[in-house]
C-alpha cells in the first residue's frame, strides 16, 4: 500500500497543459495589437493637444490651464510608455510561451 502522500504525487504526475487547446491564437494577437496600436496613437494625440494647451496657456499667463496641460503631458506620457512596454511585454509572453 503506498502511503497518501506519494499516492497523490504519482496521479499529479501525469497531468500535462494542453498547448493546442487555445485555438485562435493569431487572430488574438492581432486584436492585441491592433489594441495597442489604437492606444499609442491616442496617446500621442493628447500628448501634441496637451502639449500646445500647456504652451499657450502659459504664453496667455493662464496657470490654471497651464498646470493642467502640463498634468496632461505626463499622463501621456505614461500612456504611451505603457503602451510600448504592453506590446513588448506581449511579444515576450508570447515567444516564451511558444517554447514551453
Amino acid at each position: 500500500m503506498v502511503p497518501m502522500p506519494l499516492r497523490l504525487l504519482v496521479v499529479a504526475a501525469d497531468v500535462y497543459p494542453d498547448f493546442d487547446a487555445v485555438g485562435g491564437r493569431s487572430t488574438l494577437m492581432s486584436i492585441v495589437g491592433a489594441l495597442l496600436t489604437i492606444t499609442l496613437i491616442v496617446a500621442v494625440l493628447m500628448l501634441v493637444i496637451c502639449a500646445v494647451v500647456w504652451a499657450v496657456a502659459s504664453a496667455h499667463g493662464n496657470f490654471q490651464a497651464a498646470s493642467r496641460g502640463r498634468v496632461g503631458v505626463f499622463v501621456a506620457l505614461g500612456a504611451a510608455a505603457l503602451a510600448g512596454a504592453g506590446v513588448a511585454w506581449m511579444n515576450f509572453l508570447l515567444n516564451v510561451g511558444s517554447t514551453l
